[in-house]
């Protein structure tokens, strides 16, 4: 066996592929960017056809021995690998080759590593590398075989480094997993706060790179990491949606799809996944520059059915048209519904024709009309204000004196089920048909 070094940037990559795969051009391409993002040097590349997975090192053994090859001529000190590997098939690779082997799920988990910032992030792509080293420690290092003891205190039959790792391991998994329960809880505290005020939810989702954090700021006045590559951004990020017809609304941005995402990540980012999750509408959004679009938008679709977000409506975002050569537009169906807009979110065309599809499907039947409050319903006061239904108001010895604007959806659960507070918005929604 060989021992690991630190750290080693220099890469050769194999590409494997098969018969019916479809457009193996672009699946290179965007592996290449995903090794761009992990900061790696490219030596070379690999292709190896492969319709019968090898066993052993699932490329096949005459395969490996050009990747040996090419990794000893090029001086590379690691090979990634554009499939997820089995822990026998790596660990038979790197004994072959003589130097480290990623797969495409080690070299996602890295990635994001490097991109995570919140301490919540941090401590899901933790979970995430852990959950996904534990398969992978078998003879992956020539120490790992070392037998405790023969020192004082030390003698006996001892446990093995191997096992050492395998227990340290467990334990830290263990702890992470209660931290991160209670993140979760304390952001799940967070939505259903949002819930009670009833203020819609929209979440943005798409392939990597499609430009949903460029979107956000847009949007938003976030100042979410933009940049074009892949995981740009990971850590959730919530804030306030105003100026729609609808009234305000709450806009997250979630990590970006990718295929063959690793399970292990889809689990461990449950609280960044559960936005989209509990979101009232998606923003689905795509490169309408890219001619592999409609194929990307499947595997979005397949990751939200993974994680129970596949029945929450859609609307379709098609960005970047100032590369597409397309013209801003929103795209309806026979009912006149929005299902489509397009839109540049780098220059800023076509956001209005967003703002409008977006107050078209969040706000339905409006509610305009002016409402006498009496000063003791202090807390429905309140709660009107924080739904952003409230236009204008003065107030005096009689109450408040409200302009009531917003939708029927918005007004008709704040009374909170207190009695005199469900006759005023009864009273309120019944003048306003």
């Amino acid at each position: 066996m060989f021992d690991r070094k630190e750290k080693g940037d220099r890469a050769v990559l194999v590409l494997p592929h098969s018969r019916g795969e479809g457009d193996t051009a672009r699946r290179a391409e965007e592996f290449a960017e995903l090794v761009k993002s992990a900061g790696a040097e490219v030596l070379g590349v690999v292709a190896a056809r492969v319709e019968d997975p090898n066993p052993r090192y699932y490329i096949g053994s005459g395969k490996a021995d050009e990747v040996a090859e090419a990794a000893r001529a090029l001086e590379a000190d690691v090979v990634l690998v554009d499939h997820v590997l089995t822990p026998v098939q790596e660990r038979n690779l790197e004994k072959h080759l003589g130097i480290r082997v990623v797969d495409r799920a080690g070299l996602i988990l890295d990635i994001f590593a490097q991109r995570a910032r919140s301490h919540e992030g941090k401590l899901e792509v933790e979970l995430a590398q852990l959950k996904h080293l534990a398969t992978r420690l078998v003879r992956g290092w020539t120490h790992l075989d070392a037998q405790r003891g023969g020192a004082i205190g030390n003698r006996g039959p001892g446990e093995t480094q191997l096992e050492t790792d395998r227990r340290l391991i467990g334990v830290r998994v263990k702890m992470l997993t209660k931290r991160l329960e209670k993140v979760q809880v304390q952001r799940g505290q967070q939505r259903r706060s949002r819930l009670r005020n009833t203020v819609p939810q929209v979440a943005l989702v798409g392939y990597t790179n499609a430009g949903k954090s460029t979107l956000f700021n847009a949007l938003t006045t976030g100042d979410v990491y933009a940049a074009n590559l892949l995981f740009a951004t990971l850590d959730p990020t919530v804030r306030k949606l105003e100026d729609l017809s609808c009234g305000p609304a709450v806009l997250a941005d979630t990590v970006g799809f990718i295929r063959e995402l690793p399970h292990d990540l889809v689990a461990a980012f449950r609280a960044t996944l559960a936005e989209a999750r509990d979101a009232d509408l998606l923003l689905h959004v795509s490169d309408a520059a890219d001619e592999e679009r409609e194929r990307l938008h499947r595997v979005v679709d397949n990751v939200l059915e993974e994680i129970d977000a596949g029945d929450v409506p859609q609307l379709h975002i098609m960005n970047k048209i100032d590369l597409a050569g397309s013209e801003p537009r929103i795209d309806r169906d026979a009912a006149g519904k929005p299902v489509r807009v397009w839109l540049s979110a780098a220059t800023g065309v076509g956001l209005d024709l967003l703002r409008q599809a977006l107050g078209e499907l969040l706000g339905g039947e409006r509610v305009q009309s002016a409402l006498l409050l009496p000063l003791t319903a202090g807390r429905l006061h309140a709660r009107l204000k924080a739904a952003g239904a409230i236009s204008g108001e003065t107030v005096d010895e009689h109450g408040w004196q409200l302009r009531i604007d917003a939708p029927r959806s918005v007004i008709a659960p704040l009374s909170g089920g207190d009695p005199t507070e469900t006759q005023l918005l009864r009273e309120l929604l019944a003048v306003a048909e």
